[in-house]
């Protein structure tokens, strides 16, 4: 029976909300929890947009995070396609676009991130997209299959992982793909020059065209449909369709009108604690929209990527519940192309470290790359090798250095190397590690 005396909201139909609403349950929580979604479909993973689904491999159903029938089942009582247009502190409530008001005792933000937009001309041009949300996937899926089977051109704005992602599905397809990136290389921020040249020979193997240190200026079409796009340095390309990959924003607006404290710098995102709680104790955020004051990092981070999620939407809940949570996680993303599969744990941004280290063959992609501040371990990619992450997540908490020689060294079993951390890679949440290999 649910107690109707306390009600947990959460905001945002996305894996962490889901997750969330889950563990309240699982954690024996007998309130009323009610989970608010903008979009009509149930609570979805994202990674199959730009994976498996995208690519024509898995179907529909397969996003789900639960069946439909499982909100009913753990008494979940779901507003779907209702977006959250008004936070009221004061009242302890949420109105909904139909004007709908609902009280919380404790309230969860997981409004996710919205992608960014082309601010350029010819943006309104029937065959300019976004990824982002299911129905995205559906309409470039479609897509994809119609350049392919007509030999038609997609270019692609952004080389970062949802760019060379939509790149490899175009391919599986048949469609010519053309990627402009004003880097040098794709990645180049997040792998540098290197490991970023490394990808950029995967996709030109397969037939992807780059045209990097350039941006896109202008869309231009016939009909209301694109023809072409012209960059910065005067070329044009042919193109039937352009995606646009240059990142997320996080949707902070709900949280700004109610004077929440945000983060401030280029991390952006909603400030919480290392408990996910705001600077309102009875609301709390997880999921893309958390800027994490973290605990093992020492510095305040926001994440975009799926583990995230999933471990941030059942850590909120805990905390929400009264636990002692701190969400030190380490970072972790996957991505799949081609017959390349990679996994990356750890935090290394641009000048935070001094050296990179490689184990294994870097030629036949099949290695760990580790980044290096003063020997110790900030991040580690392993490329086509598996069950690692957690001796990488082991080195990256443990802060202590390591021999650079015995680290490259695959003679050498990576858990003889630092110090292995009490918690472990799963961190002190007790959520379920990420799997390892592709996912």
């Amino acid at each position: 029976m649910v107690d109707a005396h306390r009600t947990f909201v959460i905001v945002g139909g996305g894996l962490a909300g889901a997750k969330a609403a889950e563990t309240l349950r699982a954690e024996g929580f007998t309130g009323r929890v009610i989970l608010i979604g903008d979009e009509r479909d149930h609570p979805y993973e994202r990674p199959p947009l730009s994976k498996g689904y995208l690519a024509g491999k898995d179907d529909r159903g397969s996003v789900f995070v639960h069946e439909p029938a499982w909100y009913a089942g753990a008494d979940i009582e779901l507003h779907l396609g209702q977006p959250a247009v008004h936070l009221d502190r004061a009242d302890r409530s949420v109105r909904l676009g139909d004007g709908t008001r609902v009280h919380y005792d404790k309230l969860l933000l997981a409004t996710g991130a919205e992608p960014r937009r082309l601010e350029i001309p010819g943006t309104d041009l029937a065959g300019v997209h976004h990824l982002r949300r299911l129905a995205h996937a559906e309409r470039l899926r479609g897509v994809l299959t119609a350049l392919g089977q007509e030999n038609g051109h997609l270019v692609i704005a952004g080389a970062g992982w949802i760019g060379l992602e939509v790149a490899a599905a175009a391919r599986t397809y048949g469609a010519e793909v053309t990627v402009i990136e004003p880097e040098p290389t794709p990645l180049h921020t997040v792998l540098g020059p290197e490991l970023g040249e490394l990808f950029a020979d995967l996709h030109r193997e397969k037939g992807v065209r780059f045209h990097f240190g350039a941006r896109l200026t202008e869309i231009t079409g016939t009909d209301g449909m694109v023809q072409s796009v012209r960059t910065d340095d005067g070329d044009e390309h042919p193109a039937h369709d352009v995606v646009a990959a240059i990142g997320a924003a996080p949707r902070t607006a709900l949280a700004e009108a109610a004077g929440l404290e945000l983060a401030q710098g280029p991390v952006g995102g909603i400030a919480v604690d290392a408990s996910l709680r705001t600077s309102d104790p009875d609301i709390y955020v997880a999921g893309d929209a958390a800027a994490v004051d973290h605990p093992l990092l020492g510095t305040r981070l926001r994440v975009e990527h799926w583990a995230n999620a999933l471990n941030g939407g059942p850590a909120a809940a805990r905390a929400m519940l009264g636990q002692d949570v701190s969400f030190d996680r380490v970072p972790y993303f996957f991505s799949d192309q081609y017959d390349l599969g990679m996994e990356y744990s750890g935090y290394a941004p641009p000048g935070s470290y001094d050296q990179v280290v490689c184990r294994g063959d870097v030629g036949k992609r099949e290695f760990i790359a580790f980044w290096l501040r003063e020997g110790r371990v900030l991040a580690g990619m392993n490329v086509n090798v598996w069950d690692v992450t957690g001796p990488v997540q082991d080195l990256i908490r443990s802060g202590e250095p390591v021999d650079p020689q015995a680290l490259a060294d695959p003679g050498v079993p990576l858990e003889s190397l630092g110090t292995r951390s009490g918690a472990g890679a799963a961190g002190a949440t007790g959520a379920t590690p990420g799997a390892a290999g592709p996912v």
